[in-house]
C-alpha cells in the first residue's frame, strides 16, 4: 500500500467519524432548551441554567474541533492529490505531518467536549449528579467508561502514527 493511499484511507475515516460526532452535537443541542424538567421527581434534581449554558458551550468547543479536524483532514487529501508528485518534498512532508497532527488532535479534544456534554445532556434528562439517583449514575458512568476506553486505544495508536510520520520528515 502506498504512502498516498495510507493517508488518504486515514483522513476518510477521521472525516466520517467526525461526522458522526458532530450529529451527536446536534443532537445535545436540542436538550439545551431553558426550563427543562428532568425524570426525577425532586425539583432539586432539575438541571439549572448553569448546566444547559455549559452544555451549549461544551457543543460548540466539541463542534469547532470536529469541524476544525475535518477540514484539515479534506485540506491535506486535496494537498496529497495536488502535490502527489512532489511527496518527498521537506516542507511539503512538514505541512502535511502538521496538517495531519492537528487534524488528530482536534478529533481527540472533540471527543473530550463531547464527552462533558453528554454528561450536562444526562444531567439535563435525568437529574443531577449530586441527586445520586442510580440512573443518571449508570447513565454517566457508562458515557465516562465507553468513551474512556475508545480513547485509551485510539490515542496510543493516533500518537504512534504520529510518531512514525514524524520520524520519516
Amino acid at each position: 500500500m502506498s504512502s498516498t493511499s495510507i493517508y488518504d484511507k486515514g483522513l476518510d475515516d477521521l472525516v466520517n467519524v467526525n461526522s458522526l460526532f458532530t450529529i451527536a452535537v446536534f443532537i445535545g443541542l436540542a436538550y439545551a432548551t431553558p426550563g427543562q424538567r428532568s425524570l426525577d421527581d425532586r425539583e432539586e434534581c432539575n438541571a439549572g441554567a448553569s448546566i444547559s449554558r455549559r452544555l451549549v458551550i461544551y457543543e460548540v468547543v466539541a463542534f469547532s474541533f470536529f469541524l476544525l479536524s475535518s477540514l484539515l483532514a479534506k485540506t491535506l487529501k486535496m494537498h496529497i492529490a495536488i502535490f502527489k508528485d512532489e511527496f518527498k518534498s521537506k516542507i511539503l512532508q512538514i505541512i502535511r505531518v502538521v496538517m495531519l497532527t492537528l487534524a488528530a488532535l482536534g478529533s481527540v479534544i472533540g471527543c473530550f467536549f463531547l464527552q462533558l456534554s453528554m454528561i450536562h445532556v444526562v444531567e439535563i434528562r435525568l437529574g443531577r449528579l449530586s441527586c445520586g439517583s442510580p440512573a443518571t449514575w449508570i447513565a454517566a458512568g457508562t458515557v465516562m467508561t465507553v468513551v474512556s476506553v475508545a480513547l485509551i486505544f485510539y490515542v496510543p495508536t493516533v500518537v504512534y502514527i504520529l510518531y512514525l510520520v514524524w520520524r520519516q520528515t
